[in-house]
């Protein structure tokens, strides 16, 4: 099955092809560590997750080659390291462990590389100087900076007149610059703050250089697909794609770029002075990652997300449903199987994340047919293909009892059980008073009690 992907520079939806079937490459733009991460940050980690594990299935797991950078020299991380007395390390690694341990809880993989600015100095340094060298960049005040003018498809990636990004975009304004969207390759650090050596003084690397560095030491000089964030498009990918191509005198720098749309907040942007800035850090206290991480896909990579209460609730019901299935098929084994070609049709097709879940439903409903018809092999098989196709997204790897029971120990289980029992009877014989009470019973335990077609179950609340 052909994977189709909607390629920002080309404008459309294109066949994906690799330049290597045997090493197909992805860069996606990483974390800057300074602070605990933002739910916005978190959405193209779930969504290149997904084409990874997509690219893994059906080129080999050995045969993908993810890397996903780490800026760890910035402005914001100079001031937290000088305001807490310590090395910009000690900030770093705190901020990239709890990256880290946000994005394990929302199911990520880890890249397959995760290269850091700082120990890319060398190669920074180096490629600036191809740049000087070649005329495309040029030292003035203690800066590098790259000549914008000197790239005839400067504008090509974000399609954009460059009056026109210069007015959208900060832009910097500097009396050295030779034209306003000319941008800084190198600068000179400010007292106090780290610096290393180059020839044109101390100081440190621009944001962008960054990553042109990474890839070409990473990953290689041409590489098959490049993402992101869709702020990122202008000024951080064009500017990598012109330092990157001048560099090296080649025509491209990525075959396929990628972005994913923004993500709002109840229909407004996410912002610090609106006081609606989300953390996942501080959402996972409460929230099952799996639920966070199908809230983030529930609407397709490329469009915006409204991200509301309602959203979470209706993520967690969603897996409630299927984890449901499964733990009323828990003795029956699954079957050997491939995901669905549905499912497998719906993420060939630029990552449509929505019709793939749609079609995990279709299967949960087949499970549960079979199971009241006792149909153990049908059972098994829809079982299997539910859980291959849910495992392609990242879904529905926990164990069904201990998805809904959560840290309940054996004496709350017999209690539970019970009630739900007694409560069943009561319902039976028509005594509501009784089943209510019973019910608001359960819910002084903690229990959330879920009614169905197949009778009810239980979860605890989270």
């Amino acid at each position: 099955m052909t994977i189709k992907l909607y390629d920002t520079m080309a404008r459309e939806k294109r066949d994906f092809a690799p330049a290597d079937p045997s090493r197909v490459t992805m860069y996606v733009c990483g974390p800057t560590v300074y602070n605990h991460a933002h739910i916005g940050n978190f959405r193209p980690v779930v969504a290149f997750d997904v084409l990874f594990r997509l690219l893994r299935h059906v080129y080999g797991e050995d045969a993908v080659v993810y890397a996903r950078n780490v800026t760890d020299v910035d402005d914001k991380i100079n001031a937290k390291a000088t305001a807490e007395g310590v090395a910009i390390k000690v900030i770093t690694d705190r901020y990239l462990a709890a990256y880290h341990q946000d994005a394990d809880a929302l199911l990520a993989l880890r890249p397959t590389l995760e290269p850091k600015a700082t120990e890319h100095m060398g190669p920074i340094v180096e490629m600036i100087g191809k740049l000087v060298d070649n005329g495309k960049a040029y030292a003035a005040e203690g800066h590098v900076l790259f000549d914008t003018q000197a790239f005839p498809d400067y504008g090509q990636l974000s399609g954009r007149d460059l009056d026109d990004m210069i007015a959208g975009a900060r832009v910097e304004v500097a009396p050295y610059k030779r034209h306003p969207a000319d941008f800084v390759l190198w600068k000179p650090s400010k007292e106090n703050e780290p610096e290393w050596d180059s020839p044109w003084g101390a100081g440190r690397p621009g944001w962008h250089i960054e990553c042109s560095a990474m890839i070409d030491k990473a990953l290689g000089r041409t590489i098959d697909i490049h993402g992101g964030g869709i702020d990122l498009t202008f000024p951080h990918h064009e500017n990598e794609l012109a330092q990157s191509r001048c560099a090296h005198d080649q025509p491209v720098l990525a075959n396929y770029w990628l972005h994913n749309g923004f993500l709002d907040m109840s229909g407004e942007k996410m912002s610090k002075s609106l006081g609606n800035v989300i953390i996942p850090h501080e959402l996972l206290e409460t929230t099952p990652g799996e639920v966070i991480r199908w809230a983030l896909l529930s609407g397709h990579y490329r469009q915006p997300l409204d991200w509301t209460p309602e959203l979470i609730e209706q993520s967690r019901k969603a897996l409630d449903r299927l984890y449901g299935a499964l733990r009323r098929a828990k003795s029956i084994e699954a079957g050997e199987s491939e995901p669905s070609d549905e499912v497998m049709a719906a993420l060939s097709d630029d990552l449509n994340t929505p019709l793939a879940v749609s079609g995990f439903f279709e299967l949960s409903s087949a499970i549960e047919r079979a199971v009241t018809a006792g149909d153990e092999p049908a059972i098994a098989a829809n079982k299997g293909r539910l859980l291959a196709s849910a495992g392609l997204l990242g879904f529905l790897q926990a164990d069904p009892d201990a998805w809904f029971e959560g840290d309940a120990d054996d004496d709350l289980k017999a209690k539970v059980e019970d009630l739900l029992k007694r409560r069943v009877e009561a319902r039976t014989a028509k005594d509501w008073t009784a089943a209510d009470a019973i019910r608001a019973e359960l819910d002084g335990l903690g229990v959330v009690v879920m009614d169905g077609p197949a009778g009810a179950t239980w979860r605890m609340k989270d």
